[in-house]
């Protein structure tokens, strides 16, 4: 049995998880809709691939140039003290990186960020808006 990747087919899923900002060089950014992490998100390799070091080295130093570049715009953009790198796809097996920004005396501050927080802080149409338009003002 094949699992329909999110990814690939932009599904209503995905949009449930997280809006596409922009297209970087390889990949897609996109605003992940809980944000008790302010400004977290995912870079998303356009090419449906599971494993990083199945693409050819070209398209690694593409992925993670796009990778430095969403991270750069996090940080000029709300100034965590530390962002956080996680790639996983155990249950969404696509190359993904999420950028999680994160802030002294906030959550989780000192482990590992939480993937799915229990109070699932969701925000209104226009505060997305507003963080996505401070991150593409960034970029």
């Amino acid at each position: 049995m094949s699992q329909v990747c999110n990814y690939c087919s932009k599904n209503e899923a995905l949009s449930n998880l997280m809006i596409e900002i922009g297209q970087l060089r390889v990949s897609t950014l996109y605003l992940f809709r809980e944000q008790t992490y302010k400004g977290r998100c995912i870079v998303a390799l356009n090419e449906h691939h599971t494993e990083f070091f199945h693409l050819s080295q070209e398209n690694q130093d593409a992925y993670m140039r796009d990778v430095a570049q969403a991270a750069a715009a996090v940080e000029k953009a709300f100034a965590p003290d530390k962002i956080n790198y996680g790639a996983f796809g155990d249950t969404m097996p696509h190359v993904h990186f999420h950028i999680v920004p994160k802030y002294k005396d906030g959550y989780t501050w000192g482990k590992m960020f939480e993937m799915n927080p229990a109070d699932n802080k969701q925000l209104t149409e226009p505060e997305y808006a507003d963080i996505i338009g401070q991150l593409r003002a960034q970029l």
